[in-house]
């Protein structure tokens, strides 16, 4: 199996190595001499464009910028698209654009090739050790088809869903992480304000709920089954506590913005009367503002933190 990678950065040259290492037959390309040196030099092949890598194998990754970059490499004169043929496949890796992704995987289907989103997570680092989770959206027979390849490049690949699933998972992972820091951020300085040496706030924090394990799995017993009752902790008790930590922001003069809208909800869900409900029940009116309910079986739940 002949395989083309385009886009030799940080991330791209990395998982091209490892295609090489894992014995396949690797054309590359990309506009730096540089990075096509780095790879050449370890057995890979280099195309003179992106229409002579399309034409001569079977499957293509693209490792690229963003939606533009991406944008260009396809739809270019002499991209991707003009030059693909039937039972040709497009894994692009880029962090991009659902409406993209779906918009790509059109234009491929209409020639009879394939396209699937696979949006990666990992670092450099991750790219170079083969760390690596693959979140893929798309055709799942192309999915398990082309599978010993993603494993050559990254221990973790993972079928999400239709196409644009792995973009989709990819940008809520990002802005996931970015909430986070933000609202701990937001916590730090009020508690470094108020006194508490930074360091020994965190180290403080670790022993805590929050600290002790993924805010992910503070989803698993009442957001995700979508069941409130009976309260693991009631969210009238959680108002005092952030009511009380906003009142003393105000006392320091410390803007706490995220703190403040979290605030907002709660008093608005203890106006429909659930107070008595457990803690996280005024993350409903999120739900509600999307227009999503979210009630998943906690067996399911269950054999998800088991695997």
């Amino acid at each position: 199996m002949k395989v083309g990678y385009i886009g030799l950065g940080r991330m791209g040259r990395g998982m091209a190595l490892n295609l090489i290492k894992a014995g396949y037959e690797v054309v590359v390309f990309d506009r730096s001499a540089d990075a096509l040196a780095a790879v050449v030099g370890a057995g890979a092949r280099a195309a003179d464009s992106v229409a002579d890598l399309a034409r001569g194998v079977d499957v293509v990754f693209t490792s690229l910028p963003g939606p533009p970059e991406v944008e260009e490499v396809v739809f270019g004169e002499d991209g991707l698209l003009a030059n693909t043929k039937p039972g040709q496949v497009l894994f692009e890796l880029s962090t991009s654009s659902r409406a993209l992704a779906i918009r790509i995987e059109k234009a491929f289907a209409e020639r009879g090739a394939a396209m699937l989103d696979a949006s990666v997570s990992g670092g450099p680092a991750g790219a170079e050790s083969g760390d690596m989770a693959f979140w893929v959206g798309g055709d799942r027979e192309v999915f398990d088809r082309y599978l010993p390849v993603l494993r050559a490049m990254g221990d973790k690949p993972r079928h999400c869903g239709p196409i644009g699933a792995g973009t989709v998972v990819k940008l809520v992972n990002n802005v996931t992480g970015h909430m986070i820091l933000l609202s701990l951020a937001e916590a730090f300085s009020v508690g470094v304000k108020a006194g508490v040496e930074p360091l020994e706030l965190w180290d403080a924090l670790r022993l805590g709920v929050v600290g002790k394990g993924s805010p992910l799995n503070m989803l698993t017993k009442q957001f995700l089954p979508g069941r409130y009752d009976p309260p693991a902790f009631a969210l009238k008790l959680a108002y005092k506590d952030v009511n009380l930590a906003t009142e003393m922001a105000r006392e320091l003069q410390v803007p706490m913005r995220l703190a403040n809208m979290t605030m907002a909800d709660m008093i608005e869900a203890l106006g429909r009367g659930m107070g008595d409900l457990d803690t996280r029940s005024y993350l409903q009116l999120q739900l509600e503002r999307a227009g999503v309910s979210i009630a998943v079986d906690p067996e399911e739940i269950a054999k998800r933190q088991g695997s």
